[in-house]
């Protein structure tokens, strides 16, 4: 494989490795970043016994910019640590530790003192490191344990052995730490988190202040102060600002709420959250001694008939066409975690730029940052749970299913064995993470959808999962099963089809919204910008010329037609090439543009005009 960088990589220092805010939908004034050099060993034993040398966190170590490229097996475990002294005034009264995501497993120590264990690969968690820590030198170590397609464990398209049938749709797996390390000084009574949900038609905004403590009945009546700020002409960035007062003419609404409770307060005549004009407001909570800053959008997503009867998607009430790209968050020298905060924008910047509305985040959680930037961008997420289970039956799930039609709507998930999820265990875990991947992004205004399982990799029960996903959150669309195994649940009546035949299986559906849920994949590969030698896409084409026309003539064959058909979303695969696949719509190293852009953007120009016209909405709707 050929070592690839983007534009950013050469950017990347110990000293400045992503300082950035990680959390900025609950910020505080507290922050001390532990990213940058650290040690690291990889050995077969629990217990290190010498360091190998020094890596770059929160890169992986298979990764380029770790410094290390060096693979992490089955029965080998990944040892870190490092030393750091907390800066003067720091504490207040308990200390926290936070984790963005380590893969898959880990044990924490400080100063040989367990903290605590986490298992799942992609969530964030934290550990209360107060009673551990000493004046001076600290020492922070992990031990992490990642086996892959191994365990039953999350991993989206991370897979150990690249070979055999379609193994160019997984890519170089990576372990350990591969998100921002820190830590942040609270008071001894402080707020874990703020649930927001925007309530459109009633012009209010419900909050529910979680607190680390439950007080007893005569203290039940603890009170948090929340002051709500119009975002223009306040600030640019909720995640670099302090907690500092604020303009009062800027307020617009304030109140003493009840921690632990479902609390709406109205807004009266508020600016909606919409991708054309993604408005936001600031929230400011004070709790005690504790104060962060948190901020929200207005908006709604629900499902209705259009004027022939036909079931849409809606935005604020107003018919909308999700026109999105599969993104599977994909660098060459960093694999999953992106290498700056600026390259990640980029990736969102770029694609709305070029027309697109939606991402569809391909079992992968990002950072938070990543959800921030949607949110402030007006960029639309539909969220895929990372995928599980034990080693998949390729032939079953994937090639079956697409020479054989009729596989796709007609199996039941509930035979474990044949979906690789036999493990009790893995199941029990799989809820685990649904529920903290919801808990950790509901609040973030961008999220329409969310998919539990996609193309039946580790599927099992889907319409169990979707009840579940409906007792977390009522707020959002559900694509139950993406692209076949339908179990007759969720939303959308969803559709992969990367074959020439479409129109056919497009129309109407009783109960569901139409959606392409994947199309597309046309490659081109660029010379001098390609990772393998080896060059994958459902249909290869050769100059730009080429591959633009016939993206034009896709939409026009096969898009266009299906919208009065009921085709309400569309999801083209995909942002950008990734090691053997060169079907990506950037070169995988962000320096090339593969389709003709003002082309592109003509063609999604033409997409939003009929979509107006068909469902007889105007511009001042």
């Amino acid at each position: 494989m050929v070592q690839l960088k983007t534009r950013w990589a050469d950017k990347v220092n110990a000293k400045n490795v992503h300082q950035e805010y990680p959390r900025p939908n609950l910020v505080r004034d507290s922050y001390f970043n532990l990213n940058g050099e650290w040690e690291y060993a990889i050995s077969t034993e629990k217990k290190v016994r010498k360091y190998d040398g020094t890596i770059l966190v929160p890169f992986s170590p298979e990764t380029c910019l770790s410094g290390v490229q060096r693979r992490v097996l089955p029965g080998e475990f990944l040892h870190y640590k490092r030393v750091f002294t907390l800066p003067q005034g720091f504490v207040r009264e308990r200390v926290l530790l936070h984790f963005g995501a380590v893969d898959q497993e880990c044990i924490v120590r400080v100063n040989g003192k367990k903290a605590g264990i986490h298992r799942g690969g992609y969530l964030a968690f934290h550990f209360d490191v107060t009673d551990f820590l000493r004046e001076g030198e600290n020492v922070l170590t992990l031990c992490v344990r990642d086996r892959t397609e191994q365990s039953a464990h999350a991993r989206g398209k991370q897979k150990l052995e690249k070979k055999g049938m379609l193994s160019y749709l997984f890519y170089t797996p990576q372990s350990g730490i591969w998100k921002t390390v820190w830590m942040e000084s609270v008071p001894e009574d402080y707020i874990e988190n703020v649930k927001i949900t925007p309530l459109y038609d009633q012009a209010a905004v419900e909050l529910h202040i979680t607190t680390n403590t439950v007080f007893a009945i005569t203290d039940a009546k603890r009170k948090a102060i929340v002051h709500i700020y119009d975002r223009d002409n306040v600030r640019e960035d909720a995640a670099t600002e302090s907690t500092t007062e604020r303009n009062q003419s800027n307020v617009v609404a304030e109140a003493a709420v009840e921690t632990r409770k479902n609390v709406q307060i109205e807004l009266g005549d508020f600016k909606p959250w919409t991708p054309e004009a993604p408005h936001l407001y600031d929230v400011e909570i004070t709790y005690g001694n504790d104060k962060i800053l948190s901020y929200f959008g207005i908006r709604k997503y629900h499902i209705d008939r259009d004027e022939e009867g036909i079931l849409r998607f809606y935005l604020n009430n107003r018919p909308y066409f999700f026109n999105g790209v599969l993104d599977q968050g994909y660098w060459p020298e960093s694999l999953m975690t992106t290498p700056t905060d600026e390259a990640l924008r980029y990736d969102i910047e770029k694609l709305k730029e070029l027309g697109f509305n939606t991402i569809r985040k391909h079992v992968k959680v990002e950072s938070d940052r990543f959800y921030y930037h949607c949110d402030q961008l007006g960029m639309i997420v539909w969220q895929d749970m990372p995928n599980g289970g034990e080693a998949y039956n390729m032939l079953f799930v994937t090639y079956l299913t697409n020479v054989f039609e009729g596989v796709r709507r007609h199996v039941k998930d509930n035979h474990y064995k044949l979906f690789r999820r036999d493990d009790a265990r893995g199941r029990a875990q799989y809820y685990k993470d649904l529920q903290g991947m919801i808990e950790r992004l509901y609040s973030h205004p961008c999220i329409a959808a969310w998919v539990p399982f996609n193309e039946g990799w580790g599927q099992f029960d889907a319409r169990k999962a979707t009840k579940r996903i409906r007792e977390w959150d009522k707020t959002r669309f559900v694509n139950e099963a993406c692209g076949w195994f339908d179990q007759g649940g969720g939303d959308m009546y969803s559709i992969h089809n990367y074959s020439k035949k479409m129109n056919m299986e497009v129309k109407p559906q009783k109960d569901r919204v139409v959606a392409l849920t994947e199309f597309g994949g046309y490659a081109r590969a660029v010379p001098g910008h390609c990772a393998c030698e080896k060059k994958v896409g459902y249909r290869l084409f050769s100059p730009e010329e080429e591959l633009t026309e016939n993206y034009r003539q896709l939409w026009e064959r096969k898009v266009y037609p299906n919208l009065s058909r009921g085709l309400s979303a569309t999801i083209y695969t995909q942002t950008s090439d990734i090691e053997e696949e060169v079907n990506g719509i950037f070169t995988y190293d962000r320096e090339k543009i593969k389709l003709r852009e003002e082309e592109l953007k003509a063609i999604n120009a033409k997409l939003y005009h009929m979509w107006e016209e068909l469902l007889h909405l105007s511009q001042e709707e």
